[in-house]
């Protein structure tokens, strides 16, 4: 499944099973009386909200290059990302305010079985999406399949907490359970958004890639080392599904052009098949000439 079906197909599947997570849980809300529960859909709307938002972004960083845009659109997958994440927070901001009042004045909750039996429904039919789509942000190094299946992650858990929770009001009679539990959802996804926001404003700061990655790189390179090849000024950035990187080739001076730019297509094509969706930037220089424009200081 996770190979054959794309980015935008998962997006859909995730539109669509936030529609029907809306519909059960509001459904859960509305016969028991829960804001426990209707934390929970409140954060299934946010599910919605940000898997039609991430297959608009995705649409976006899929265009090519163009003369605006030289290097492409990728980076258009960090904006959804950190959208999701300040929906999360703005979800668990709201969800406070609606169990605060509960706090003052507690409900009996009715029809429980009924509304934690939907509740629980609609929690596996996410944690399968969910672990489908973690699986498929890796098979397409995407952060907007990353991102919405960990929330779907979170979603799953805090389902399955507010249950858990709930089914200690009717045999404790402890009413203030109840709206205890939406706080709790309240602020385990406030931590879950400050985590998506902070990897957007990451990504989009041109981080460095991960270290398994940078690993992968240095291996290639090694390959050609030799006592006429060194390699130097290497630097690493991130764009959405696209790895860059950009290196100083030193060769020995006597080399003919057409030597050097066939090893250099050598290497920029073992680095490509090493890691996919990388493209190398590879500056050739003779060995007794060395770069030195990091040492002068951009002025502020």
């Amino acid at each position: 499944m996770t190979s054959t079906l794309s980015v935008q197909t998962f997006l859909k599947l995730s539109a669509a099973a936030a529609v029907a997570t809306i519909a059960l849980k509001t459904i859960a809300w509305w016969v028991t009386g829960s804001v426990g529960l209707l934390s929970d859909a409140m954060e299934s709307f946010v599910n919605l909200a940000s898997a039609l938002f991430a297959f608009t972004m995705v649409r976006i960083a899929q265009r090519p290059a163009d003369a605006d845009h030289p290097f492409g659109h990728t980076k258009a997958e960090y904006f959804s990302s950190g959208f999701e994440g300040l929906l999360i927070l703005a979800a668990a901001v709201a969800i406070i305010g609606s169990a605060l009042p509960r706090f003052i004045e507690p409900r009996q909750l009715e029809s429980l079985s009924w509304g934690l039996g939907l509740a629980l429904a609609s929690s596996a039919m996410n944690g399968v999406l969910a672990w489908h789509m973690l699986a498929a942000s890796r098979v397409h190094r995407s952060i907007v399949l990353e991102a919405d299946a960990r929330h779907l992650f979170t979603d799953v858990w805090t389902s399955v907490g507010v249950v858990a929770g709930l089914l200690f009001v009717p045999l404790t009679g402890w009413l203030w359970l109840d709206p205890l539990l939406a706080v709790g959802v309240a602020l385990n996804i406030l931590r879950e958004g400050g985590r998506l926001v902070w990897r957007s404003v990451d990504g989009l700061m041109d981080s460095a890639v991960d270290p398994k990655v940078q690993v992968r790189i240095d291996a290639v390179l090694a390959q050609f080392k030799h006592h006429a090849i060194r390699f130097d000024h290497l630097g690493t950035r991130r764009a959405g599904q696209r790895i860059f990187v950009d290196l100083h080739m030193h060769l020995p001076a006597n080399w003919t052009l057409g030597r050097a730019a066939a090893l250099r297509a050598s290497v920029e094509q073992a680095l490509m098949s090493e890691v996919p969706g990388l493209r190398a930037t590879i500056q050739l220089l003779p060995l007794d000439v060395e770069a030195h424009f990091d040492d002068v200081k951009d002025p502020l």
